[in-house]
């Protein structure tokens, strides 16, 4: 995954890093923890600035929530609870998911925008139920934005220092986010089998 990132990165420079952020709202098995560092410690070897990192993950990222904003939006908690149901294993997300952060966001509302998009897990999710409640655009954008820059500049100071660090500090560290990577893959294909098996038993029923 690493070397999938750094390839996306060197062909495509800071649109590869917003591109990269988009795709991880979309596809969880690309998570940000991965993509911001390498870009930060890219940046402290001179590839990039880090106001250019921050702004281009930042950029993905709002890009990122806004698909899911809108489907939920306008199709409403049943339709995409339901199509959840039948398809959300691919994504990581159940229906379950879906009216849990519906019930969440009824509770907290702007702050559930802002405070979910620093949460590992939650930063997808939560732009679906402030779809369902039909939040305006606008303020959206504004909390997505702030969220998003804050955890963006978060990972990427992480990367920037790390490269600057002792090279068997750096390399520990890159082990362990690999080792983060391997789990939350695995939790995704848990979670892929899981559904299927719940849908299998329900039809047989």
């Amino acid at each position: 995954m690493s070397d999938f990132v750094t390839s996306i990165m060197d062909s495509m420079g800071y649109t590869g890093i917003a591109f990269l952020m988009l795709l991880e709202n979309i596809i969880p098995p690309i998570p940000s923890e991965i993509v911001m560092p390498a870009a930060g410690a890219s940046a402290r070897h001179g590839r990039y600035t880090l106001s250019g990192v921050v702004l281009a993950g930042t950029l993905g990222s709002v890009l990122g929530a806004l698909p899911w904003y809108g489907m939920a939006r306008y199709a409403g908690t049943e339709k995409l609870a339901g199509w959840m149901k039948r398809h959300g294993h691919w994504l990581g997300t159940s229906e379950q998911d879906i009216r849990r952060a519906d019930k969440w966001f009824d509770r907290h509302g702007k702050w559930a925008v802002l405070g979910c998009r620093l949460i590992p897990g939650l930063r997808t999710v939560i732009s679906i139920p402030a779809g369902f409640a039909e939040m305006p655009l606008a303020p959206f954008l504004l909390w997505t934005t702030i969220g998003s820059a804050g955890w963006t500049l978060l990972l990427t100071l992480l990367g920037y220092w790390l490269q600057g660090q002792n090279p068997a500090i750096s390399q520990t560290v890159q082990w362990v986010a690999l080792g983060v990577f391997g789990l939350l893959f695995v939790w995704f294909i848990v979670r892929v089998i899981r559904h299927r098996r719940g849908r299998s038993t329900e039809e047989e029923k």
